[in-house]
């Protein structure tokens, strides 16, 4: 290899990827051109180290690179417009393309829910191996109405959106796995279903509905959307596909299941606020519900509708790219 033809040749490369990584902020063609001669350089870099490791130039360009790379991936703190992103696209578009999970999930859930609620409202001797009557009785006349109410407003929506992120972490960690999300989505579903057949037993299915509707409808399909993701991700791993590896399908379906987690949290704080506040509020029954409904429907239209367009759109390249990779003045 003759040494200095190849630096006579990619000098030019060089010092303009010099020029690039010591700017503050970089145009959307810049950042691609940054990236497109980092990779040049970091090639070049190997071939002469691999020839004439001793020679002056590899210490040049071995500080280079490592410039370069830093200025890649460096981070230039808190920023609006990728915050702004991830809400407007990328979780509307994940909730979206894993619509078929979490939607059958909740369907088949909600029907064994019913199910079991009406096993319970038609065999109270079942209930009674579990509950004794005045447990039974206490529940009816005023402890299911008197637990929103019990604590103040603010620590009982902390308390229930704590419970209901970890429980909905837990079902797409527990993904991998697949059987957990099943016991996870049955341990709460099946308490649901047990207090739903007491209050129809004693003819209060309109409290009931009155009193879990407002925030329910939010809280369940959250929970249902964390099932689902869950068991797409151990899917993933069985059935990876032509294209991919088990590894590259399980790790492509787990980052995207961090980022509807987080969305998730955000929409459960939701649902623990209209818990603590709109559900024992004085406000008519009809409104209460009328507001859980409301607020539901617009997170399916975010999810379904905005994640339909989202995920339809062509991923970000030009200045997005930029965005991600640079930092801007």
């Amino acid at each position: 290899m003759d040494l200095d033809a190849l630096v006579a040749e990619h000098a030019g490369e060089w010092h303009r990827l010099r020029i690039l990584t010591a700017r503050r902020s970089l145009t959307a063609d810049e950042a691609d051109e940054l990236v497109t001669l980092y990779q040049r350089t970091t090639t070049h870099l190997s071939i002469i180290r691999s020839r004439t490791p001793g020679a002056p130039v590899v210490v040049e360009l071995s500080n280079l690179v490592i410039a370069a790379r830093a200025a890649l991936v460096k981070d230039s703190g808190f920023g609006w417009r990728p915050l702004l992103r991830f809400f407007t696209d990328t979780l509307p578009a994940e909730l979206y393309r894993a619509r078929r999970w979490w939607v059958v999930t909740a369907l088949a859930a909600m029907a064994a829910t019913v199910a079991m609620a009406w096993y319970f409202a038609a065999h109270p001797a079942a209930v009674a191996q579990m509950s004794d009557r005045a447990e039974v009785r206490a529940l009816v006349d005023h402890q299911f109405v008197d637990y929103y109410s019990a604590y103040q407003a603010s620590h009982f929506g902390l308390q229930v959106w704590t419970n209901n992120a970890v429980v909905t972490a837990k079902c797409i960690a527990a993904g991998v796995l697949i059987l957990p999300v099943f016991y996870i989505l049955f341990q709460n579903l099946f308490n649901l279903a047990l207090i739903g057949g007491v209050m129809a037993d004693a003819g209060h299915t309109g409290t009931m509905l009155t009193y879990l509707a407002p925030h329910g409808l939010l809280e369940l399909t959250c929970v249902f959307i964390g099932a689902g993701v869950g068991l797409r991700i151990g899917w993933a791993w069985i059935a990876p596909g032509l294209t991919r590896t088990r590894r590259q399908a399980a790790v492509d379906e787990a980052r995207a299941g961090i980022g509807i987690a987080v969305g998730l949290a955000c929409a459960l704080a939701v649902a623990g606020f209209l818990e603590s506040f709109v559900t024992p509020s004085g406000l008519p029954p009809l409104l209460r519900v009328g507001i859980g409904a409301a607020v539901w429907l617009l997170f399916l239209a975010y999810a379904l509708g905005r994640g339909r367009t989202a995920a339809a759109a062509p991923r970000p390249h030009d200045e997005d790219h930029a965005a991600y990779l640079v930092p801007t003045a």
